[in-house]
């Protein structure tokens, strides 16, 4: 076990070396910025190029496919820790669960969720790709589309009452969404999940719709409006972070 622990060190500050030379560097080079003798670096060079992290290219070693997966995983970990932390500040700021979601696609993806035992957020007891004409996060996110783009998401998942509140039918669900000013915040109750109260704020995040949302339990449904207010009031201190993680 030291042996092989020993490796993976000796592995990884080739690696580091590697990637301080972006047109690439000779083993030699490599070998003594890792402090590491010439047969062993050699050795290691070897098995990191046949593994995919390193490749050879006119005498220098680059970094390989497999080494940029694993700094583009690192960099989409971050981007999505950025988010929960960023989540979590506002969750604790109103009082209430708060979403984070963007249309992506041809579908309506929930990128994170932050909410506490005391407040939990909505129980996905449908999917939400697929119901987004039945609550404030998926409505806020089709309102936001050009009208080819939204019947095009129509298509696939049609309009249908998932609760007694849900809107019936597509011509009452464009008449509402043709209602909505430009930036407007979007507000349902009940018709997604029963003793629900949603609301959800759209978010200018580059080209790609996104939206900002919060749910409270529908006894607390005075709460709606301050809550909303609220987060409306700070949300521009997080648009940086999310603008920045919507690629994710």
């Amino acid at each position: 076990m030291p042996t092989l622990i020993g490796s993976v060190q000796r592995a990884l500050r080739l690696l580091e070396a590697a990637v301080a030379h972006t047109g690439g560097a000779p083993a030699k080079q490599l070998a003594r910025e890792a402090g590491l003798p010439l047969p062993t670096a050699y050795h290691l060079l070897r098995t990191l190029t046949h593994e995919g992290y390193l490749r050879r290219e006119g005498g220098v070693f680059v970094l390989g496919e497999a080494a940029a997966r694993l700094a583009h995983g690192g960099l989409q970990q971050k981007r999505r820790s950025m988010i929960l932390d960023s989540l979590a500040h506002f969750r604790d700021a109103v009082g209430a669960p708060v979403y984070f979601a963007v249309y992506r696609e041809g579908e309506i993806e929930v990128v994170g969720v932050s909410d506490t035992p005391a407040t939990p957020a909505c129980e996905e007891w449908a999917d939400f790709r697929e119901t987004g004409h039945a609550h404030a996060i998926g409505q806020c996110l089709l309102g936001q589309l050009d009208e080819k783009t939204r019947r095009e998401y129509f298509d696939r998942h049609p309009v249908e009452a998932i609760t007694p509140y849900t809107v019936r039918d597509l011509r009452a669900l464009e008449n509402r969404i043709g209602s909505l000013g430009p930036m407007q915040t979007v507000t349902e109750r009940q018709e997604y999940a029963l003793g629900t109260v949603c609301a959800a704020l759209p978010i200018t995040a580059g080209d790609a719709a996104a939206t900002m949302a919060i749910s409270l339990p529908l006894h607390q449904q005075e709460r709606l409006p301050y809550v909303v207010k609220r987060l409306q009031s700070e949300v521009g201190a997080l648009l940086s972070t999310l603008s920045f993680s919507i690629s994710i």
